[in-house]
């Protein structure tokens, strides 16, 4: 099915975890390739796995599924495929999710998954015409001796990572023993973001903000909640890096139409939509923006403003090269037809 010419708007994907976008097909030539054995008949028995009751659910098969990688030319492949659908999607500047402790704990080196990544990441711009940044998150639901372990384990290597953030199980995992490793990451010159609020309450976006110093809320769903935070929101033009698709997948609304991102937009909110986990989610970044604009009825200024969102709340702020790249993606944010596009 071809992509609606909305849907391929420029745009950067600011939440996007690597691991995610791990395709039944990539995942079965992996396992041939390094004689994993999955537990599943065929790419179709696969995808009918993809039925999550909650966040948690989704979780045991995103971890169960990374066996399929352990060499660096199967996190080049990962990548690479990634970038391509991307490309084709209308993203433009990608910032990309890692889970080293995902792979350390199966006996896969730092080394490996971030060389691997790294070489489909340097030739994006001539292959796919795709910027790309790289993030290296800590799980939440580990120690977070565990995660300053992963940070140390990381350092030969931050010539390739822009930031660090923190996902995996977000309720009942709080981010406060994460502070003093936000604090390390800092001294050594890299970005902070989190996810907050996607189903934990406002008080975990508070606590993202207030104890580790994020400079981005990765969801931030629930953050209407609490009228307090919004206007502190707003005030510091926090980015919220939102996933609708993602949040209906995962149960934390009900329909697509319920999804509040309007209503955020209103408030003033610093809204982006990404695509999180497009592989089990159901849709890739422009999907994403094409499904929004119909169950939310989105006229196309408003397209136009989170698209432009997409590349204000990057990290394309580094140097001037980077300010430079920033300006010509807005620049074509600005020129692209939406006038002339009915769907």
């Amino acid at each position: 099915m071809s992509l609606a010419p909305l849907a391929r708007i420029p745009k950067a994907e600011l939440h996007l975890h690597i691991e995610g976008t791990l395709e039944p097909e990539l995942a079965f030539a992996l396992a041939r390739r390094n004689g994993v054995t999955l537990p599943y008949a065929d790419t179709d028995a696969l995808r009918e796995a993809y039925l999550f009751a909650d966040l948690q659910s989704f979780l045991n098969l995103y971890y169960g599924l990374m066996a399929v990688l352990l060499t660096e030319d199967d996190f080049e492949a990962l990548a690479d495929a990634y970038l391509a659908r991307a490309a084709e999607q209308g993203v433009r500047h990608a910032e990309i999710f890692f889970d080293p402790q995902a792979h350390m704990a199966r006996g896969v080196p730092m080394g490996t998954v971030v060389t691997g990544l790294s070489r489909a990441l340097a030739r994006s711009e001539e292959r796919h015409g795709v910027s790309t940044k790289l993030i290296m998150c800590f799980l939440r639901d580990q120690s977070a001796e565990s995660a300053m372990e992963t940070l140390e384990a990381a350092k030969p290597y931050l010539e390739h990572i822009v930031g660090v953030g923190l996902d995996s199980a977000e309720v009942g995992n709080p981010a406060a023993p994460f502070r003093e490793v936000y604090e390390a990451a800092a001294a050594l010159g890299l970005r902070k973001v989190a996810h907050a609020g996607e189903e934990g309450d406002p008080s975990y976006v508070w606590e993202a903000l207030d104890v580790l110093g994020v400079e981005r809320v990765d969801h931030g769903l629930r953050s209407l909640e609490d009228p307090e935070l919004v206007a502190r929101l707003v005030r510091d033009r926090i980015p919220l890096t939102l996933c609708p698709l993602s949040n209906v997948r995962l149960r934390a609304i009900d329909v697509l139409e319920e999804h509040p991102l309007v209503k955020m937009m209103d408030a003033g909110l610093l809204c982006t939509v990404n695509s999180d986990d497009p592989a089990y989610f159901g849709g890739y970044a422009g999907d994403t923006f094409h499904a929004v604009h119909e169950a939310l009825a989105l006229d196309h200024e408003r397209v136009r403003e989170l698209a432009r969102n997409s590349f204000v709340a990057s990290f394309l702020d580094g140097s001037a090269q980077d300010e430079a790249l920033r300006a010509r993606y807005l620049a074509e944010v600005e020129a692209y037809p939406l006038d002339d596009i009915t769907g």
